[in-house]
């Protein structure tokens, strides 16, 4: 068995909230646990149970309670849980109306600004007044073309108070990319901006929102903050219905803050699938599933207080923007940033680590990686003296970035690699602040979550390779996908490979550990000789080769096979010679079979990615078969694609 990276101790063990929570079964139930795996299982097979206890260990605030914990539990989907509660979603994130520090927001130009949770509550209310005062009733859709501001998070909780559905994309988006889901869901609002900052440019936003907002009949209000400009100045004549958020707020008559009650479902978000092979399907989200999730994520598993201070690197285009957010219901502080998290030399992320106290700091694997590739060392030259534990997501976390953190970042800390998915706007594996980390692993499945790996007889394997499934109903199941009707979009997206369960898509395996290890995207996942090769084991590797700052692989169609073709972006100064080829062969097959030995390596000046920032297999390989790529506005460097194009190599053995 290997040797865990980090082991919590006795002590911070005993402190966690999930030990409080284990106390608390044993107080109610009067059930214990020998483990963490004994634990899980019971949350699976007593769901009833374990979510009402989510519900009451985290105080959930309900004007009525429910009347049936869970019914038609077999169906997926199909299940309903809490039938007759009623609640809000944004009351529960706003019960807190005291000094203590909500939200603290930077700007890649420096500019921070602060508020608190009691300010935080009046500017919902001002909000939510001039929203109902414009018509905005339950069910109605806002939607927001932000960055990643206390605006943005003022709008969601105002839109949701009243029971109408928030949706967000963040502004490098693209005119087909904002209209490929807006122009779906046809908002009564728009939420948006005048302009931002990013790699030490300021963007003018104006021509872009001009442009989508006459794609936009239903529109009937545009309310713009000013994020680059001086409030009062900002140049709105050009658009009808055009307003500032200032004024808009002010001309609204006042009223008190009133937040719907609403059954458990009732709809709060709509997010989008990446959009890269099709139109994005429009993912609806309910309100109590969300919450529920959220509050066992980030008290449970992330061990989330209102002593910390959580931060997560994300646009509000990627489901991190809503995870981050909800911890508002467990009284935490939180950090937002909007701009290039490689400013300042790669240093204002971490940065901010030292200047907020930061203790639980998120990001992508990717940007770990960067941060390693750039040799920045943050624990030589930062205090990081409040961070208790990082959290990664975007992709699967390397092995060499798993022992970067503990080597060049902080040595006590709980690094936790952490998987869902837009689909259920939160994880099916993430991290446990009593479990120990082990290189390459995802800590545990989540709480309530019956997740299992299948072979391709649909047997559930440890320690094999197959498809990630949840076998049993759960809260955050999405309510479906909007204009969907009879749900077929739906059920072939999750439930057509196998009859009332839930698959998500990804390749992995579960440990020796009770971990989990992603392997790739199911649909990514290569097929050389009809032997199933996950992306991630070549990534793994490639990441090894010094010269190598990014890359990507795909399965060409060839000679009635697939061969592995492997793309990679080299740094400054150096060319893919015979030498290089031969190195990146060697340790892909020293460490892993001759099955995932490229058949080619070619060097390329980029690769592109959504604008979440995860590479687009599927889009390079389209481009690769000659076949057209669409959806390019859901990328943020579709001339990238160009670049595999006809390409000479792929056109010969």
């Amino acid at each position: 068995m290997s040797q865990a990276l980090w082991q919590p101790s006795k002590e911070r063990i005993q402190a966690t909230r999930l030990s409080s929570f284990q106390n608390y079964l044993n107080q109610k139930h009067a059930v214990t646990f020998d483990d963490y795996q004994s634990l899980h299982q019971w949350s699976v097979e007593q769901r009833e149970l374990f979510w009402q206890a989510i519900w009451d260990f985290c105080e959930v605030k309900a004007s009525q309670p429910a009347i049936s914990r869970l019914r038609d539990g077999d169906k997926m989907p199909g299940a309903k849980w809490f039938e007759g509660a009623r609640f809000n979603f944004a009351e529960n994130l706003l019960r807190n109306k005291g000094d203590k520090t909500a939200l603290i927001s930077y700007l890649e130009n420096g500019t921070r600004k602060e508020i608190s949770y009691g300010q935080l509550y009046i500017e919902v209310e001002k909000l939510a007044s001039a929203l109902r005062a414009k018509g905005v009733v339950k069910g109605d859709r806002v939607a927001g073309f932000m960055p990643n501001v206390i605006e943005t998070i003022v709008a969601m909780l105002a839109t949701t108070s009243i029971g109408a559905v928030w949706s967000s994309c963040s502004p490098d988006f693209g005119l087909q990319g904002v209209m490929d889901r807006f122009g779906q869901i046809e908002p009564k609002v728009l939420i948006t901006l005048d302009g931002y900052f990013y790699n030490r440019k300021t963007i003018d936003s104006l021509p872009r929102v001009k442009e989508i907002t006459d794609q936009l009949p239903s529109l009937e209000a545009i309310v713009v903050v000013p994020v680059v400009g001086e409030a009062g100045s900002v140049d709105l004549s050009t658009m009808e219905r055009a307003i500032e958020w200032s004024d808009f707020i002010h001309e609204a008559p006042a009223s008190t803050l009133e937040f719907e009650q609403l059954p458990f479902d009732h709809p709060i978000y709509i997010m989008y699938s990446s959009g890269t092979t099709g139109v994005p399907k429009c993912i609806v989200h309910g309100a109590g599933g969300t919450l529920l999730q959220h509050l066992k994520e980030h008290q449970l598993h992330t061990d989330v207080t209102p002593d910390d201070v959580l931060f997560y690197f994300t646009t509000c285009g990627w489901m991190m923007w809503n995870w981050l957010v909800s911890g508002l219901a467990s009284g935490a502080t939180l950090v937002l940033f909007d701009g290039s998290p490689f400013a300042n030399e790669g240093n204002i992320l971490i940065d901010m680590i030292d200047n907020e106290d930061i203790s639980i700091f998120g990001t992508s694997a990717k940007y770990i990686a960067a941060l390693e590739k750039a040799g920045i060392k943050p624990k030589d030259t930062h205090r990081l003296s409040k961070l208790k534990a990082i959290l990664s997501t975007g992709s699967p976390l390397s092995h060499e970035s798993f022992a970067y953190v503990y080597r060049d970042f902080k040595s006590d800390v709980c690094l936790s690699s952490i998987s869902g998915g837009t689909d259920i706007v939160s994880c099916f594996a993430l991290g446990n602040p009593t479990l120990p980390v082990y290189t390459g692993e995802l800590q545990c499945p989540g709480l309530g979550m019956a997740v299992e790996i299948w072979d391709d007889e649909g047997n559930s394997v440890i320690g094999e390779k197959g498809e990630l499934v949840c076998t049993k109903a759960f809260p955050p199941t999405p309510l479906g996908f909007w204009n969907d009707p009879e749900d077929q979009k739906f059920h072939k997206s999750y439930f057509d490979s196998y009859d009332n369960i839930w698959a998500h898509g990804d390749y992995g395996e579960i440990t020796e550990h009770g971990g989990l290890i992603i392997h790739g995207r199911s649909d990514a996942v290569l097929n050389p000789g009809g032997v199933r090769i996950g992306t991630a084991e070549i990534y793994r590797q490639v990441e090894k080769v010094e010269q190598v700052i990014d890359s990507i692989v795909i399965g060409q169609e060839w000679q009635d096979d697939v061969r592995v073709v492997l793309f990679v972006v080299l740094r400054e100064g150096f060319e893919l010679s015979e030498d290089l080829g031969n190195e990146i062969k060697l340790v892909i097959r020293s460490n892993t079979t001759p099955r995932h030995v490229p058949a080619k390596i070619i060097q390329v000046a980029d690769i592109p990615r959504t604008i979440s920032g995860k590479i687009v297999e599927l889009a390079v390989r389209e481009v690769v078969h000659g076949r057209e790529v669409k959806n390019q506005d859901a990328l943020a460097n579709p001339q990238a694609l160009t670049l595999f194009r006809d390409l000479p190599e792929l056109q010969c053995d």
